[in-house]
């Protein structure tokens, strides 16, 4: 989220708004905006809440009631999110983002060591710094809504971290990997660094090389 966010920022300000209005739009503060900037490096985020990018309510009391169902099925009691999501994608079966499996686990206090899971180990935050236009470019996915009440849809959007300069975005009606890959090619094309190394960041820490 906060990769669009800075991004947004920066095309207002391109345009000759001020920066203290564009931030109240977004609702985050000026010194949030320039701490996300500052130095031109990008931190993984540390808040306990940075994971709900996506809305509470983006499933109805009946896809939840489902989803928790499966993960206390005797099949997958003992398996964290991480693992389910990818086995469930392997039979071609989807019920929500790895996040939102977290969120419901989360609500119903069942998110700590699941079954015979180890405690997970605490890993540095991992932080990026480009010196140069695509050496780091970071991703995000984030929900707008839509004409009706409880219809969304998926923003896709890769930028760029020196430039800032947002390299691929795409609108969707649904949450896949194979969204996520197309737009992928289309930036790594667009931008001819198919053969430059490239680290691509998300807000939650994880880069693909």
């Amino acid at each position: 989220m906060r990769c669009l966010a800075v991004a947004l920022v920066d095309e207002a300000l391109a345009a000759g708004a001020r920066q203290s209005k564009a931030c109240e739009i977004l609702a985050i503060s000026t010194r949030t905006y320039q701490r996300w900037v500052e130095g031109g490096g990008v931190t993984a985020d540390q808040r306990p809440e940075a994971t709900r990018s996506f809305p509470s309510h983006a499933l109805t009391e009946e896809e939840r009631k489902h989803v928790m169902e499966v993960m206390n099925s005797p099949a997958f009691a003992s398996m964290p999110p991480s693992q389910v999501v990818p086995y469930l994608a392997d039979e071609g079966v989807y019920l929500c983002s790895e996040s939102t499996m977290y969120r419901l686990l989360h609500a119903e206090h069942q998110q700590h060591h699941r079954g015979r899971s180890k405690c997970p180990e605490k890993k540095p935050l991992a932080t990026y710094v480009a010196m140069a236009p695509n050496e780091v470019w970071c991703w995000d996915i984030t929900w707008l809504p839509g004409p009706a009440k409880g219809l969304y849809y998926y923003l896709y959007l890769i930028l760029d971290l020196f430039s800032r300069k947002i390299v691929g975005w795409e609108i969707h009606e649904e949450e896949s990997s194979e969204n996520a890959s197309h737009l992928l090619r289309k930036a790594y094309l667009k931008e001819n660094i198919a053969t430059k190394p490239l680290v691509l960041h998300s807000d939650k820490g994880a880069a693909l090389f």
